[in-house]
């Protein structure tokens, strides 16, 4: 303890700085805890997300409901919150009007002041120093800190005055707005799955690196694509495969840089001959900057759909542990007849078109698709901006994350008919429950970081958690991309749910896994993504009592006719838990305010005391007073 008591001594030299911390410290306490928010399955909507970030999922128009209820109608509160939201945009749009004069500047100011004070209320000065550009900390200091109500419209009018003097109003409300946004979020958790189906994932990453506190709760999509990004060839098949399916060319192109040229050359010539058909992309958004022809995409995604099935086939055959040979499906295919063999029954192909199959050896790749692999695989191992995204989400990800006992994670924890936690042999041991999530977590780093004969595991292994039976991201008992593409039989494309989504509807098999991850059952909740909430056919996000919350609620286009609305947040602020239920996303519409319900009640105002935070504060302040006491005894001279 001294030696650590003298390395904070070199922090807080003296009695003062030490004392000093330590009231600061107290204060930060005895402030209401900031408000958290999570996201689930982003699935590269950029757009409907970065609204979401922008407005706090309503939050922000429901403080300037709580500011301006009685001064302005409701008409301009909605006009002033698309200016809080687009305010470049804004500015210009009103400026191209010829609507701004001074006196608009001058009120326009004057009501983000007030709504600029409401959101900063629960923060330290220094805090929401940190959210504010060097160059106007000052003025806003001033501004957002009168306390003489005699003098304060005063002391606005004149502060207002020299800020329109000197030419900075259009710039100051810009700022002025961004605080605002940056303020009314304070801690963002992401329940997994940003990447795949929508058309920019990597413009959310760029979003989520200039965040102040953000978290991330890896899901299946994701651990795709850090598996790609690792080198794991068949995760770097399926990534590609899923943009074809969905046409997002300007992810891969325009957003990591990523050469799709030999795909398309050797696409065009190993297919020529072949319409595929079964191949054509589902286009929910058109390529903006790579457009590519809808018959050349269809030949690219069934030539990487081959690669893919072959690399499964080999993946499933080194690794017999994983009991997977009954999902080798290539290499249960017989390509003379082109009929499969699935749980016994042979099924006939709708496609009898496969130029680089060979009958003798169907997973053997042909020597075109092994050079088209090693260009593809270069070509993600030197991507910098993939490589960025990818370590950022390594950072700041995880398989699970306990906060303010809230245990967040995207998928299930694997469970047996019984209700007994599903084990998983991972070289050789076996792992279940919270130390199945903590050694998958392990792997991935070792995937990502590793070297030799560990790296080679790990990253076969980011493939099994992509799509496994036992994997807690996955969570079903197969994926039927297979079936769904070359078996006309639908009852070969279920895809049937872990146990766990059945137990955990109930209280006490939620309670069973927050005591097992160490929590305080009373207060403690469960939050997952994963599995669409069909708000439409009566389903619930708030599930066993209100201990779990399911939150994927369709911000995917791809689900939003299955879930019958565009998504939801879950808030949690001082005094409440709320969901927000999200409407469709419309480019240049900001009127579609979400839905927002309360779904718990605190029982007191929560403080940043209440939080784990807080226990860490008073962790600090603790040893801060062991280091006073350790001043004023002699044992450690002041510097």
């Amino acid at each position: 303890m001294e030696k650590y008591l003298r390395l904070l001594s070199k922090k807080y030299p003296t009695i003062d700085s030490a004392a000093s911390e330590i009231i600061n410290l107290s204060a930060i306490r005895s402030l209401p805890k900031g408000t958290e928010y999570y996201f689930s399955d982003l699935h590269g909507e950029y757009e409907s997300f970065l609204h979401m970030l922008k407005s706090a999922s309503g939050v922000i128009r429901k403080k300037l409901d709580l500011v301006f209820s009685k001064t302005l109608s409701n008409a301009q509160r909605e006009k002033l919150a698309t200016l809080i939201y687009y305010p470049k945009e804004e500015m210009k749009r009103y400026s191209d009007e010829g609507q701004i004069d001074s006196e608009w500047l001058k009120l326009t100011i004057y009501r983000l002041i007030l709504l600029c004070e409401s959101v900063s209320a629960k923060y330290t000065r220094s805090k929401v120093r940190k959210r504010i550009p060097k160059d106007l900390q000052y003025i806003f200091d001033e501004l957002l800190n009168v306390t003489d109500d005699v003098c304060k419209d005063f002391y606005y009018e004149e502060i207002i005055r020299t800020i329109l003097d000197t030419g900075i109003a259009e710039n100051f409300i810009i700022t002025l707005c961004q605080v605002i946004q940056s303020l009314a979020l304070d801690k963002l958790h992401i329940i997994g799955d940003i990447f795949d189906r929508g058309p920019r994932a990597d413009i959310i990453m760029d979003e989520l690196l200039t965040l102040h506190d953000v978290d991330i709760q890896w899901g299946n999509h994701d651990i795709s694509w850090i598996g790609a990004a690792a080198g794991n060839q068949t995760l770097i098949a399926n990534v590609i495969r899923i943009a074809m399916r969905y046409n997002n060319f300007d992810i891969l192109e325009d957003g990591y840089g990523l050469n799709l040229r030999a795909l398309a050359v050797f696409a065009g010539k190993a297919y020529k001959e072949d319409e595929c058909r079964l191949f054509h992309p589902n286009t929910f958004d058109d390529n903006i900057y790579d457009p590519v022809d809808a018959d050349l995409v269809a030949k690219m995604h069934k030539a990487i759909t081959i690669i893919q099935l072959k690399l499964e086939g080999q993946l499933i055959t080194a690794h017999p542990e994983w009991n997977m040979s009954q999902r080798n499906v290539f290499a249960n295919t017989d390509f003379v007849n082109f009929t499969v063999r699935i749980d016994g029954k042979i099924h006939e192909l709708k496609s009898r078109y496969f130029p680089t199959v060979s009958p003798e050896s169907p997973l053997e790749l042909s020597q075109g698709e092994k050079e088209l692999m090693l260009v593809l695989t270069n070509s993600f191992l030197h991507s910098e901006k993939l490589q960025k995204h990818i370590k950022f989400l390594i950072a700041h990800g995880s398989m699970y994350k306990l906060c303010n006992e809230n245990l967040m994670f995207h998928g299930c924890i694997p469970m047996n008919s019984d209700g007994g936690y599903m084990s998983l042999n991972i070289d050789g041991i076996e792992f279940s429950g919270k130390s199945l999530m903590d050694k998958t977590d392990s792997l991935v780093h070792t995937a990502y970081y590793g070297a030799g004969e560990e790296k080679k595991y790990a990253c076969d292994f980011m493939w099994y958690l992509w799509c496994g039976e036992r994997s807690p991201l996955y969570g079903k008992n197969k994926m039927t991309f297979f079936e769904r593409i070359f078996l006309d039989d639908k009852s070969l494309h279920i895809e049937t749910y872990n146990d766990y989504y059945t137990f955990s509807e109930r209280r006490e098999t939620c309670e069973q896994i927050m005591s097992e991850f160490g929590m305080d059952v009373r207060k403690g909740h469960i939050i997952n993504g994963h599995v669409p909430v069909k708000i439409k056919d009566g389903e619930s996000p708030v599930k066993a009592g209100g201990k779990l919350f399911v939150i994927d609620g369709g911000i995917a286009k791809a689900y939003q006719q299955t879930t019958g609305i565009a998504g939801y947040t879950l808030i949690y602020d001082s005094h409440t838990l709320s969901l927000a239920e999200h409407k469709p996303f419309i480019n240049g519409r900001c009127d579609n305010t979400p839905t927002v319900r309360i779904v718990e009640k605190m029982e007191h105002r929560m403080n940043v005391a209440d939080t784990d935070n807080g226990q860490r504060i008073l962790d600090e302040i603790d040893d801060l007073r062991r280091l006073l006491d350790a001043y004023k005894c002699g044992k450690i001279k002041q510097g």
